[in-house]
């Protein structure tokens, strides 16, 4: 049996440095989870959360999936969002996307892939709703980067549109959705510009009425 030997000398050198710059470090993160924010991210082993942004274990509460998508009938996203609203209490929500994303260009290729086409037919619905725009974009490389684009503010207009996080905002929890993407080529972060804090930001149509109900 394979153990990865090298895996588990990587993880004792990780801890020894953890403990030796900052001693009760382990100890103070047993106890308690307190982030104030929820990084919804994907899967892409080149696109750590904790690392882009320079944070420790415990600062973050992440998700991640292939092309960073949140669709409504994915309970493991939601029940992701709900936790870190209802619970841990995030004040922020990420949705960050890359360029060069593989899931986007698969999305765009429109090769059959197996299994995964179905979840690739999100990604196709939002180039679907831009298609002019992306079409109208000759390189192909900046049409891959455009939809990356595109499918992060979707995704965030998707997150504003769960119950969870309207029942959190009528409640008067604050509780912001942002929208960013990253660069593998440099690692830098870039803001797209959208950020939605209220539910009167979104359109009447997605919003839900009715009473709140007991969200313990």
């Amino acid at each position: 049996m394979r153990i990865l030997k090298h895996l588990f000398d990587n993880n004792q050198a990780w801890a020894a440095r953890i403990k030796e710059s900052n001693p009760d470090f382990f100890s103070r993160l047993s106890r308690q989870q307190r982030p104030e924010f929820l990084w919804i991210g994907c899967s892409d082993s080149r696109v750590p959360a904790n690392e882009i942004v320079n944070m420790l274990p415990g600062e973050i509460f992440v998700h991640r999936n292939i092309a960073n998508v949140v669709v409504h009938t994915d309970l493991n996203c939601l029940s992701v969002i709900q936790y870190a609203v209802d619970v841990l209490k995030v004040k922020h929500i990420i949705v960050c996307g890359h360029y060069g994303c593989g899931g986007i260009r698969a999305a765009l290729e429109g090769e059959a892939h197996g299994l995964i086409d179905n979840w690739l037919g999100h990604i196709k619905d939002v180039y679907r709703y831009h298609q002019a725009m992306i079409d109208g974009v000759a390189d192909e490389q900046e049409k891959v980067d455009l939809l990356c684009e595109l499918n992060v503010i979707e995704q965030v207009v998707n997150v504003a549109q769960t119950t969870v996080v309207q029942n959190a905002w009528r409640s008067g929890q604050e509780l912001d959705v942002h929208g960013w993407i990253y660069s593998i080529g440099d690692g830098i972060l870039k803001d797209l510009d959208i950020c939605i804090a209220a539910i009167d930001q979104i359109p009447p149509s997605v919003q839900i009425k009715g009473k709140i109900k007991d969200r313990t």
